[in-house]
């Protein structure tokens, strides 16, 4: 039987759910009921997850400038020292994130560097699928990482939806029990919403399908007061600008500020695919990132809650060293990524790959995307899931 499914509530609106009754399933709940007993699991604590879309070019985004191989073999592409963002003596960021100076110098900005896992995989979507279901490059899971770290665990009290998706990938918050709602819109969400009546069937008689529809009656009633509590939201202290991108963290925002108890809420940036004409297009796409970024956090710091929040991007892989004939680059390896917040502890994290030492012409990773995945369980949600790492390694970016 599958363990993932999608339940469609209403056009556009629908939910992600997984049928918990097998025994494995029940003995895992079992287990981490007794943890969650003990008070670990941090329900109030939110993930934003930013997926960048297409592969983002790590190495033109976080700069290795004073690297003299950095130049020589980037070629056309690579970045004046003089228009750098400057971090450290040796390493800033793309000048089109000046958005993040700000977060950078406030101490609540963490790069983590050269992340990545054994044997890469250059094929987009299996790469996106290891990173979304925290699996090796061998393996084939079907549960996202974020419903693997809580799965099982007892909800508290009161609340039937445990994340909110912004764009079209939900695998991340999808399986074991954990509720997902997948909103592109806010205001056709809540005339969905308002438009969703029960059905006054009598309960059907096969198990697995009656678990379906109780929990889609469950949410149900969750989104009529997701949305009840969106309407009455305040609005945000600054305005987004006006690109999908700003939208979607205008939405992440709205729910932040309606105080929707949920543990994620992921968004998404298109585009990063660049095999040509990368100079112009990244340019576009990074300044929308630090811009809408920047944005996002001056809103979450006025209305008092960028200490609850963590952000942290995420991208199937990195781009080659060299640049191809195109005036672009092609599918690569190892690369940075950020994650901001007021718990952060801002800096460098991790090693920066060597430039001098490629493997198959591509940066090797030097930190473990699983790691970054179990410090983030462990220490920001309070829950012990390792996604089948022996002895992960926690990453110091969470005070």
């Amino acid at each position: 039987m599958l363990r993932r499914n999608f339940l469609q509530v209403s056009a556009g609106l629908s939910v992600a759910l997984a049928q918990s009754g097998t025994p494995a399933a029940k003995a895992a709940q079992s287990a981490a009921e007794s943890a969650a007993a003990g008070g670990a699991a941090r329900w109030d604590r939110i993930l934003v997850v930013i997926e960048l879309k297409g592969a983002n070019d790590g190495l033109n985004t976080v700069i290795p400038f004073a690297d003299p191989h950095y130049a020589p073999l980037r070629g056309p592409l690579a970045i004046a020292p003089e228009r750098i963002v400057q971090l450290t003596p040796r390493v800033g960021l793309h000048p089109a994130l000046k958005g993040l100076a700000e977060s950078w110098q406030g101490r609540d900005l963490a790069i983590v560097q050269g992340i990545g896992y054994p044997y890469p995989n250059r094929s987009h979507f299996r790469s996106i699928e290891i990173w979304d279901t925290a699996s090796a490059s061998s393996q084939t899971l079907t549960e996202g990482w974020i419903a693997q770290a809580f799965d099982g665990m007892k909800r508290p009290a009161g609340r039937a939806i445990d994340a909110v998706v912004v764009d079209t990938n939900a695998l991340p918050a999808t399986g074991g029990d954990l509720h997902t709602i997948v909103m592109q819109d806010a205001e056709s969400f809540i005339q969905q919403a308002r438009a969703l009546r029960d059905g006054n069937a009598p309960p059907p008689a096969n198990p697995a399908l009656a678990h379906v529809m109780k929990v889609r009656g469950e949410i149900h009633a969750a989104s009529l007061g997701l949305a009840e509590r969106m309407r009455g939201a305040p609005a945000p202290a600054h305005a987004f600008a006006t690109d999908p991108f700003s939208h979607q963290l205008a939405l992440a925002t709205r729910i932040l500020l309606a105080k929707v108890p949920v543990v994620a809420i992921k968004v998404a940036l298109g585009g990063f695919d660049t095999h040509a004409r990368q100079l112009e297009i990244h340019d576009r796409l990074l300044a929308q990132l630090g811009d809408g970024l920047a944005m996002f956090r001056s809103n979450l710091i006025a209305a008092g809650l960028w200490q609850d929040v963590l952000v942290m991007t995420y991208s199937e892989f990195g781009r080659r060293v060299k640049p191809n004939a195109s005036g672009g680059t092609d599918h690569g390896a190892a690369a940075p990524h950020f994650v901001m917040g007021g718990a952060v502890k801002g800096g460098l994290h991790g090693a920066y790959p060597s430039l001098a030492d490629l493997q198959d012409g591509d940066l090797k990773h030097t930190v473990d995307f699983r790691d970054v995945y179990a410090t983030v369980a462990r220490r920001w949600w309070g829950l012990e899931e390792t996604f089948g790492r022996r002895n992960p390694t926690m990453i110091d970016f969470l005070a």
